[in-house]
């Protein structure tokens, strides 16, 4: 069986979004102005302008006339080795170079290292309406605040219905039909020494190409509802300590009401994994038995997932075990 092959149910409810398809100028400059310590060199022409992609460009060779593959939709950033090169160049080599790449839809342009810009580049720019920006930081800063932004706005997103405990340091998304008992498991875990990160409702966001990061609800924050007693303020009742504002997703553990006809992990050799916004997560289903401690094979599916990561396979390494004594016998 192909492991990433096994998802589960729960998954085809989750409500998928992107988050916005793009942001303008002016939010740009008024997200990141300080951090950026971004100064504005001529106007607010292209403050409305479209960003509609998280990577920022250098028009290295734009500027030497290559604009085939000229990203042009893109912040732009020029630092010392694009200044440098249209020092050494003559007034009407400045303008029809400087022309050329300031004639495309440029949304603005970033000048770094408290460079002074040539007097041609902020003409052109003012004719085209183009934004200039000007910062003392270095390019290489620049592109890492500006990414890490971008990054934050384009990176897909998903609301997902269940709790996100911090477990021995395991994120764990406990997932599940409605009024299974994922809130009260939570809680027991709390209670335990876990702490909460979200309840009801988890924002999840793919913060890279493997990684997954849960936050609660801004309006529920770190509160529960729990059946039969309502609303809970766990911040007030267990202390700072008990929560947590956002944690990497490890594991899902998938809730399920006992089912006779089922036939569940006995072993543990195969690993099962689900898939959040096209990341494979690994996915632990429980049954639920009266009688069971869920609670305590929870914190061992969160040690378990931890060892794991350290290389450490207990099935894995079990069955090896068991096939390398079966070929010891077989010999005698």
């Amino acid at each position: 069986m192909n492991p990433s092959a096994t998802t589960t149910r729960a998954d085809k409810s989750m409500i998928e979004k992107q988050r916005v398809p793009y942001i303008s100028v002016q939010q740009l400059y008024e997200a990141t102005a300080r951090r950026v310590s971004l100064e504005i060199l001529n106007n607010q022409s292209s403050f409305q302008r479209k960003i509609r992609e998280k990577e920022v460009h250098r028009p290295g060779l734009a500027l030497s006339g290559f604009v085939e593959v000229f990203t042009y939709w893109r912040v732009q950033i020029m630092g010392n080795t694009e200044i440098g090169y249209l020092n050494t160049l003559n007034h009407d080599e400045r303008m029809r170079v400087i022309s050329s790449v300031l004639g495309f839809d440029l949304p603005c342009m970033i000048i770094t290292n408290n460079n002074e810009p040539p007097q041609e580049l902020i003409e052109i720019a003012n004719q085209d309406g183009i934004t200039l920006f000007s910062t003392p930081l270095s390019t290489t800063s620049v592109i890492q605040h500006l990414s890490e932004y971008l990054n934050s706005i384009f990176a897909a997103t998903t609301i997902k219905h269940g709790s996100l405990v911090d477990v021995h340091g395991v994120g764990m998304l406990i997932t599940g039909e409605a009024a299974i008992g994922k809130s009260e498991l939570a809680l027991d875990l709390i209670e335990r020494g876990h702490q909460l990160v979200a309840d009801d409702v988890v924002h999840i966001t793919r913060v890279d190409m493997n990684t997954l990061e849960g936050e609660p609800n801004q309006v529920l924050s770190h509160h529960m509802e729990i059946r039969g007693l309502g609303i809970i303020d766990i911040r007030q009742m267990f202390g700072i300590r008990a929560i947590r504002g956002k944690k990497v997703i490890d594991v899902v553990v998938e809730l399920e009401r006992w089912d006779d006809k089922r036939e569940y992990e006995r072993i543990g050799v195969e690993n099962h994994f689900t898939e959040i916004l096209q990341v494979e997560v690994p996915l632990v289903v429980l049954p639920i038995l009266p009688g069971k401690n869920i609670t305590v094979i929870t914190e061992a599916v969160a040690l378990n997932e931890k060892l794991k990561q350290h290389g450490v396979h207990a099935a894995k390494d079990f069955n090896n075990r068991l096939i390398t004594n079966m070929n010891k016998e077989s010999r005698i």
